[in-house]
């Protein structure tokens, strides 16, 4: 909010000066609804930010090795792990936020294992809200960090073991930096899927 503030003079000084031009661009129909907006509107915008913000965070590193688990490994097990990673696009968001409270709930077994050895209530909370959106957005990264890991040839990782390096060697140096471009597309539309989630949280 204190940022908004602080660049809308900037925007209407801009504003003036384009104006001024002789073939300057009405910008009227894009500032007038940002300056409409009242000062806690903005803040429910930024809370919805730093939620969807917390929810990729999350997310992100759960999401980058599944992905390589899915990409990299053919099994029975790869097939089971597939279809629950994608199981928060089949159910309906209210039911996902209802099991996450069901079993993260204060009556919960996750729960109570939080709140006994962490001393943690993650029920109403924006952490929780945080991690509800993160498993709606889940598929979302895993899918998309998976085609972009398809897309390396695996030789040259393995080309990293014959010179004496290991699969975390492999992964780090050379999936990761080639996969790079999918991973932030991964992060935008896991971000763009956290900040519309509403029935889940």
């Amino acid at each position: 909010m204190q940022l908004i503030q602080r660049w809308l003079p900037l925007l209407l000084l801009l504003s003036e000066i384009l104006h001024s031009l002789p073939c300057g661009p009405d910008l009227d129909l894009i500032l007038k609804p940002v300056m409409s907006i009242l000062p806690q509107e903005w803040a429910i915008i930024a809370l919805s930010a730093r939620v969807a913000a917390a929810a990729v965070a999350l997310m992100l590193i759960p999401g980058i090795l599944t992905a390589w688990y899915l990409a990299r490994r053919k099994s029975p097990l790869t097939f089971a792990v597939e279809n629950l990673v994608q199981l928060p696009l089949v159910l309906p968001p209210v039911v996902t936020g209802l099991l996450l409270l069901a079993f993260l709930g204060p009556n919960g077994a996750g729960g109570r294992i939080l709140d006994r050895f962490l001393g943690i209530d993650l029920a109403f909370t924006a952490w929780g809200a945080a991690l509800a959106a993160g498993i709606m957005a889940f598929p979302l990264l895993v899918q998309t960090f998976r085609v972009a890991i398809e897309q390396i040839d695996p030789e040259w990782e393995e080309a990293v073991s014959v010179y004496g390096g290991g699969r975390w060697a492999a992964f780090r140096w050379v999936t990761l930096p080639l996969a790079a471009r999918g991973v932030i597309a991964g992060i935008v539309l896991g971000f763009a899927r956290a900040v519309g989630e509403f029935g889940a949280t």
